[in-house]
């Protein structure tokens, strides 16, 4: 997918419209910081299915990161607008599942 570098679109911290350039944001990876994502042991133990008396409906199979899921073609790809009056960054709201983004070329309209 092809976009120029620089576009005027409306920034709502200036409230009118200005020249933005357009950035891509840092792909981030899952970490500690997401300790309670689905099928972590840490999440088990807070809802309670690793102790007690019995079966008490415990993980009798592997949890759901050790399925065989397939695994998507792309990546979610974040574009950031940054303005020239005020320096402020805004996202697109939803992302853009594209396999590469180039910036800087001409882009017709």
């Amino acid at each position: 997918m092809k976009f120029p570098k620089e576009t005027r679109r409306f920034c709502p911290y200036c409230k009118k419209h200005t020249t933005q350039k357009i950035e891509i944001a840092k792909q981030k990876s899952r970490s500690a910081t997401h300790p309670l994502s689905r099928g972590s042991a840490s999440r088990d133990k807070m809802r309670g299915l690793t102790s007690g008396f019995g079966n008490m409906g415990r993980r009798s199979r592997k949890g759901p990161k050790d399925w065989k899921m397939k695994t998507k073609v792309t990546k979610r790809i974040t574009i950031m607008y940054k303005c020239a009056v005020c320096n402020k960054k805004k996202s697109i709201k939803k992302a853009i599942r594209s396999g590469r983004i180039e910036i800087g070329d001409k882009v017709a309209k």
